[in-house]
């Protein structure tokens, strides 16, 4: 199933982004470079591990994890997180856990593009890419 996720993938829209980014602490000079960066997603299976690169004007990084398996993620805004990544039907779902609070991604391809529902609390932004 992660198959449908494996792929390159450019930003074409978001939607309350910078109200999510306030949710989960991002401070203001960060989230004004967030709100402008179009990241490249490159999704991609190595064996039994998962890749996911970001890749942008602000920052590239890199995670590399087996489904359902806790992992050590430094995120680009700057937080040290207990992440989890599991397939929920076809969704992808990735839980960040940081200084007692949590968020969750969760990418569906959905038309053929990719749209990640980010949520943390009651805040909830959508980030949409299509293929590249």
């Amino acid at each position: 199933m992660v198959d449908a996720f494996c792929a390159t993938w450019k930003w074409v829209d978001s939607q309350n982004f910078d109200e999510y980014m306030k949710a989960i602490g991002v401070g203001l000079a960060i989230r004004n470079i967030g709100n402008v960066t179009k990241p490249t997603i490159i999704i991609s299976q190595e064996g039994d591990k998962i890749v996911v690169k970001t890749k942008s004007a602000f920052k590239n990084t890199e995670i590399s994890f087996k489904l359902g398996e806790e992992f050590d993620e430094n995120t680009p805004d700057g937080r040290n997180c207990k992440s989890t990544v599991s397939l929920d039907g076809d969704k992808l779902v990735h839980v960040q856990k940081w200084d007692g609070k949590e968020t969750k991604f969760i990418r569906e391809v959905k038309d053929g593009k990719m749209v990640m529902t980010l949520i943390s609390g009651n805040v909830q932004a959508v980030r949409t890419y299509e293929k590249a």
